[in-house]
C-alpha cells in the first residue's frame, strides 16, 4: 500500500482507498505503519502508531514521541498524537481508534476525556476489537466531576491577555489558550511556535480528569510539527499564553524546549472573562 503523504486522509480519500468489499474499520489496521512513520521514540526505541477514525469519516495518524534529556514524563503516546491530529483539524468526535498495541493505562484514562467510553472502538492487529469501557471498565472520568461533553467538543475560555494585535505568535497563541480544554483546572493554556522558515504551529492543553495523562500544550505544537515531518530543531521562538491558576505549564515548557533548542519561551498572563464549561 502506498502510504499516504499527510498524516490525514479527508473521507473522500479514505473512500478511494477502500477495495471492493473493505469498509474503513478494517482499512484502518493496514494503515498502522502510515502512522508508526510519524513516530519519534529515541529512548525506548518502541515505535507505536495510531490511527484515529473522526466523526466526518476522515481518518488521523498519530506516533508516539520521546525527548532525550527531558523528563520521560514528557513523552506524547501515538494515542494522543492521533487524537490531537484530530482535534486540531476540527473534528467534534472519535468513534474508532487503531493501535499497533493495546493502549497503556495511561492511554486508556487520556481516550475517556472523549466520552462515551462505550462507544469507542480499539483495534489491534490480528484481535478482535474492543470497546474502550471494556478495557477500562469503572472508568473516572468527565461525567464524575459534572462535566458535559468532551475534549473535541468546541469550546472558548474567554480569556483577556495584553497582546499586541501585531504579534502574530502572541494572537496564535492566545487563539490556541482560548480553544484549550481545562474544565477541572481552568489552567487553559495555548502555544505557538515558529520555525527558521517561517512556519508557526499551535498547541492546546488537553486536560484529562486524571491529571497526570494531560497533555500539556507545547507537547501538542510538537505532536503539530512531527505530523508536519518538520525537525523540531528548527524552532526559533515560541509563545505560551496561559491563564492564572494553581497550576503552570511555563516550567515544564521551557525545561523540554531547552532540551532540543536555544529558542525563548515568551510567557504571557491571560484571565478568563467568565466561567465556560
Amino acid at each position: 500500500m502506498i502510504p499516504p503523504p499527510t498524516a490525514r486522509l479527508s473521507p473522500m480519500e479514505v473512500a478511494g482507498r477502500l477495495t471492493h468489499g473493505q469498509d474503513v474499520l478494517s482499512l484502518m489496521p493496514a494503515l498502522l505503519p502510515w502512522a508508526a512513520s510519524y513516530a519519534d521514540p529515541p529512548i525506548s526505541h518502541f515505535v507505536v502508531g495510531a490511527v484515529a477514525l473522526g466523526a466526518s469519516g476522515a481518518l488521523y495518524a498519530g506516533g508516539n514521541l520521546e525527548f532525550p534529556g527531558a523528563s520521560l514524563s514528557a513523552s506524547v503516546h501515538a494515542e494522543q498524537a492521533a487524537v490531537t491530529n484530530a482535534w486540531l483539524h476540527g473534528e467534534r468526535g472519535i468513534s474508532a481508534i487503531a493501535v499497533t498495541a493495546l493502549p497503556c493505562g495511561h492511554c486508556r484514562q487520556f481516550l475517556v476525556e472523549l466520552g462515551e467510553p462505550d462507544r469507542l472502538a480499539i483495534f489491534v492487529p490480528n484481535a478482535a476489537s474492543r470497546t474502550l469501557a471494556e478495557l477500562l471498565p469503572s472508568a473516572f472520568g468527565p461525567r464524575d466531576l459534572g462535566v458535559d461533553g468532551g475534549l473535541l467538543e468546541p469550546r472558548d475560555a474567554r480569556l483577556a491577555a495584553k497582546v499586541d494585535p501585531d504579534d502574530v505568535l502572541g494572537q496564535a497563541a492566545l487563539g490556541a489558550a482560548n480553544a484549550s480544554y481545562a474544565p477541572y483546572s481552568r489552567a487553559y493554556a495555548g502555544i505557538a511556535l515558529q520555525t527558521t522558515d517561517g512556519t508557526i504551529v499551535t498547541g492546546r492543553y488537553a486536560e484529562s480528569a486524571a491529571y497526570n495523562p494531560s497533555l500539556p500544550a507545547l507537547q501538542s505544537a510538537l505532536v503539530e510539527l512531527a505530523l508536519r515531518r518538520i525537525d523540531r530543531a528548527t524552532i526559533t521562538a515560541g509563545v505560551l499564553v496561559e491563564a492564572a491558576a494553581p497550576s503552570s505549564q511555563r516550567a515544564a515548557a521551557e525545561e523540554l524546549l531547552q532540551s532540543f533548542s536555544t529558542a525563548e519561551l515568551r510567557s504571557i498572563a491571560a484571565r478568563c472573562h467568565a466561567s465556560v464549561d
